[in-house]
């Protein structure tokens, strides 16, 4: 293995975001990442060259998609001889596709790659009941006309019902909105606090938008050049007025379809690189990705689902010698703006610290003016496996206008797991 070296980002793009069934219901994940991956190679002047990796991911896969990020590749402009790996850890997905090829960056496995990630709820894939799916594989390995029709003998018009994919959590069976509902009334998140967070969260991309900050960043798609979530005349006032959506019958449910993301469409990219590599391109280094952590939590027996970035966080900032104060924006994905809230929420709490993180003095607040500044996923929406490269995007160009400082991002996923990491310029 290689000493250690610096892992340039240089930049990401994506498509607009777009609620589900909607602009891109039918082009599926293949298609979004072959246009965010073909506007990444546009943009850097990557045509006909050879990468070291290209890691995709995707979260609702039709068993048809075979591997996303080497297809994707192949269809992009870069060279045909640059391999492609597809990952997934739900929400932290792209994320993770972002380590991946940063590590190997750094080892000096790989001098250039891109990791990024595509997912749609409008093309999920729909599988046929089990036992019809055993009669038609008994069908097909049948060797005779009789041994066909007798793979069907018995058939039922009920095992024609198609099977969905699941959207709660195995093990608990409750969704991850259900989850979250819970974790809200634990750490005592109010209603108001959430809604509050929904509206900064659309009033800031949209002055984002307004100022030209995501010009470089969003590629028009579909005749779609702005994320079709954003909704930039929203009201604190107008969000009060959505009914719960998770916990309907208590009358205290607080999570809405205004403080939760939206089914969303959409896909992302991000290029990385050595220094060597980047200056030998003539391509501006925009920030370096430091370090990254995972952690998870058991979510069956008591903690909060979405939770696990609490602990990744913690651990990250103790391998750095860092405190959360250190940083100068603070990328936490707004999968559920009470989650976010619950994890300010814990770090802030002395005995959370104490008995769940091993930490002798609570983390501590974070200046909330740092926090999401040009808008996050409330606001821009939320295709799974896409996001965690949109937030390495926008950490690293938010640290280029800065000139310098230290970016943290925090990305909750289904599972009870985490994704930290530390942008740095």
């Amino acid at each position: 293995m290689s000493p250690s070296r610096r892992v340039a980002i240089l930049g990401g793009v994506r498509i607009p975001f777009v609620r589900n069934n909607t602009a891109y219901h039918d082009v599926g994940n293949l298609g979004m990442s072959i246009k965010a991956l073909g506007a990444l190679v546009e943009k850097f002047g990557l045509h006909g060259e050879q990468l070291g990796e290209v890691a995709m991911g995707a979260v609702l896969k039709h068993s048809s998609d075979w591997n996303i990020g080497r297809e994707a590749a192949l269809s992009s402009g870069l060279s045909p001889a640059t391999p492609g790996i597809t990952l997934q850890r739900a929400c932290g997905t792209s994320l993770d596709t972002v380590i991946t090829v940063g590590n190997k960056i750094a080892l000096g496995q790989i001098e250039a790659g891109i990791g990024g990630g595509s997912d749609t709820t409008s093309d999920v894939p729909i599988a046929v009941n089990k036992r019809l799916r055993r009669r038609l594989l008994d069908a097909n390995m049948a060797r005779s006309f009789g041994a066909r029709l007798k793979a069907f003998k018995g058939f039922r018009f009920k095992e024609l019902t198609p099977e969905f994919p699941g959207v709660g959590e195995p093990r608990t069976g409750k969704s991850m909105g259900e989850h979250c509902e819970m974790m809200a009334k634990e750490w005592g998140i109010t209603r108001e606090a959430q809604d509050q967070l929904a509206y900064e969260s659309h009033t800031k991309a949209a002055m984002a938008y307004e100022r030209g900050f995501f010009k470089d960043l969003v590629v028009p798609f579909r005749g779609v050049e702005r994320d079709n979530i954003l909704r930039p005349d929203t009201t604190v006032e107008k969000l009060a007025t959505l009914k719960p959506a998770f916990d309907k019958t208590s009358g205290k449910g607080t999570l809405t379809a205004g403080n939760s993301t939206p089914l969303t469409d959409g896909a992302s990219a991000a290029l990385l690189a050595s220094e060597e590599w980047a200056a030998a391109h003539g391509l501006e280094v925009q920030a370096y990705l430091v370090d990254a952590q995972v952690a998870a939590v058991d979510f069956v027996h008591g903690e909060g689902l979405l939770m696990a970035p609490c602990w990744a966080v913690a651990q990250l900032l103790k391998r750095n010698n860092l405190s959360l104060q250190d940083f100068d924006f603070y990328e936490i994905h707004e999968a559920f703006a009470a989650q976010v809230l619950c994890t300010l929420k814990a770090w802030e709490d002395p005995t959370f610290c104490k008995e769940k993180l091993g930490l002798d003095a609570p983390l501590g607040s974070i200046d909330r003016e740092k926090l999401n500044v040009v808008g996050s996923s409330l606001a821009v929406g939320h295709p799974f496996a896409a996001t965690g490269a949109r937030i390495v995007a926008t950490a690293a160009k938010l640290l280029k206008e800065k000139g310098k400082g230290r970016a943290l991002i925090s990305v909750c996923t289904a599972g009870g797991m985490g994704v930290a990491a530390i942008v740095e310029r």
